[in-house]
């Protein structure tokens, strides 16, 4: 008996000692939830009471050098509802289905479903907004909201580029400064009881947006109207497929205008040309890429003659060739079993070296290119920078298309040397011959100039690189001065302007496959030729009829110089 009383009483001390060690274990756990983890443990509870509203925050403007704005906001409202706020959803479903012309089915499934906040319409333009505000529906939420708005439609369509559907850049100087123009959302905190409903009276917790930053931009909304107008007028007039043109100061690399017809409107930048069909989604996504495809920097092309730019540079750099040297021209060169022709059949007979440029005599420049040598020829290529890309702050360009160096033979070299059988940007050549007219600096085509924020205190001043000794002075001046007399007296000359000194080159090129018969037409040209501030390229993509781009290209840079020129000082 004394035996069971013992195991007795050892069993009610062992049960009461694990229970006191619960009780222990079970205390010191609610103390440190209670005082180590309180402040984690109030948060989530708080966040359950929370409703949490982004207010967006206005996207920077884009304004060219003269501070015109060219793209902006619109305030515009987003549209929301709370379902366990929602006090009378038949009345909310039937007005939001006839405010935001939506299907009833739609506004139904989306005020019916049980979450936290539902989005019913985005980007409702602000007068119906503020409708459905007045109506004082419990439960649903009008925030205002910014779209983008882009006040010249069309205008440097491929250049600005445009914002989706959350205002974020999809092309153009829009993504490429993303983060200086996009801004910082802020957020309104709303307090709700257990079953959801806003707590009347509560204090509202407002964190205030930060805008985005004011880019600048060098872009000249006159120079570029006047080059778009200029642009339409020849592709209308000789039926071209498109026509691009690119201006820019050849000092610096800011360009002023940059124009790619046909353009398409920012403000409905999914909407297909007029007549466009497709039979699928990724059909009409094909056809809103190549809509939207910046053909001066995306596209590369055969230039033809205006390369003659670069080999002339070369040759007097090289010291194989000066302005006085004497060549014949029979109207062809034979070159292992090719036979090459110039432009004249008759050919151009006896002519110097400064007369060949004029003449755009190709068996001059095959003559020029043979003496280089494809060595000394490559090397020229990547000193001028032609093997690289530009550097230009717009995405998506595209690099040169050139023969690796073993593979250049003397057929190759020839073609070369005129400006066949490799391809290029039109970016690309600007730049390049910008390097070699402004005394031999590489500079950066650029169109970002400063990125400052609304209240002034933020500012960015975006600097480009810039690489010296591409030719030497006295290059650059002869160049200067053989690319005045094409203008004055050569292939060029339907470019002259009373009262202007103008230099540059005129170019026609056959496209591939060359049995087409398809030809890009175009003209480089930069004023005053002694000292240039300007520098234009225009490119007509499959022109009807005289194709020549010394007929038909040279004109067109002529009328803008002379509209641009006095308008810049000169």
């Amino acid at each position: 008996m004394g035996s069971y009383l013992t195991r007795h009483r050892k069993k009610i001390l062992v049960t009461a000692l694990i229970s006191a060690f619960l009780m222990a274990g079970l205390v010191a756990q609610l103390g440190y939830l209670m005082i180590y983890r309180s402040e984690y443990y109030s948060a989530l509870a708080d966040e359950l009471h929370e409703r949490e509203r982004t207010i967006k925050a206005a996207r920077g403007e884009i304004r060219d050098r003269n501070g015109t704005v060219i793209a902006a906001n619109r305030t515009v409202c987003t549209v929301s509802v709370v379902h366990n706020q929602v006090k009378e959803p038949e009345q909310v479903i039937e007005i939001l289905t006839r405010e935001l012309e939506l299907s009833g089915e739609e506004v139904r499934k989306k005020v019916e479903k049980r979450s936290s906040r539902e989005i019913i319409k985005t980007n409702v333009d602000k007068e119906t907004g503020d409708i459905i505000r007045g109506f004082g529906l419990a439960g649903v939420k009008v925030d205002e909201d910014y779209k983008r708005y882009y006040p010249y439609d069309s205008m440097a369509s491929k250049v600005l580029g445009f914002t989706g559907a959350d205002n974020q850049g999809i092309i153009g100087l829009e993504v490429m400064y993303e983060k200086y123009l996009k801004g910082t959302d802020g957020r309104i905190l709303t307090l709700s009881d257990a079953k959801g409903v806003e707590v009347k009276n509560a204090a509202e917790e407002r964190i205030e947006p930060v805008p985005g930053n004011t880019l600048t931009v060098s872009l000249d909304v006159n120079i570029q109207k006047y080059a778009e107008q200029a642009a339409y007028q020849v592709m209308e007039k000789k039926g071209a497929k498109a026509v691009s043109i690119i201006i820019m100061n050849p000092q610096n690399g800011e360009i002023y205008a940059m124009v790619n017809a046909p353009e398409f409107n920012l403000n409905e930048p999914f909407a297909l040309p007029e007549g466009a069909s497709y039979t699928s989604g990724k059909e009409r996504q094909e056809q809103l890429n190549q809509m939207w495809r910046n053909r001066c920097i995306n596209d590369t092309y055969e230039p033809g003659s205006t390369f003659k730019i670069i080999t002339s540079a070369a040759g007097l750099e090289k010291g194989v060739v000066s302005l006085t040297d004497r060549f014949s021209c029979p109207g062809f060169r034979v070159v292992e079993d090719r036979r090459i022709r110039c432009h004249k059949a008759g050919g151009h007979g006896g002519e110097t070296f400064l007369q060949g440029v004029m003449n755009s005599c190709n068996p001059v420049f095959i003559d020029v290119g043979q003496r280089l040598g494809a060595e000394a020829f490559y090397d020229y290529f990547e000193q001028f920078g032609l093997l690289g890309k530009t550097g230009i702050d717009l995405p998506g360009e595209a690099a040169t298309i050139m023969h690796k160096e073993d593979n250049i033979g003397l057929v190759e070299l020839a073609t070369i040397s005129f400006g066949q059988s490799f391809q290029i940007t039109p970016i690309q050549l600007v730049t390049t011959v910008s390097s070699i007219i402004n005394g031999g600096n590489r500079i950066t085509p650029h169109f970002a100039v400063r990125a400052e924020s609304t209240d002034h205190e933020y500012v960015m001043d975006f600097r480009y690189p810039v690489r010296q000794g591409v030719v030497s002075e006295e290059t650059s001046a002869q160049m200067r001065y053989i690319l005045e007399q094409v203008v004055a007296e050569g292939s060029g000359k339907r470019a002259k302007l009373e009262g202007f000194r103008i230099g540059g080159k005129t170019a026609t090129s056959e496209k591939l496959p060359r049995s087409l018969k398809k030809y890009i037409s175009s003209f480089l040209g930069f004023a005053p030729a002694d000292d240039p501030q300007v520098i234009a390229l225009i490119t007509i993509d499959e022109p009807v009829g005289i194709y020549y781009g010394g007929t038909i290209a040279a004109p067109v840079i002529a009328d803008i110089f002379d509209n641009i020129l006095p308008y810049l000082g000169f």
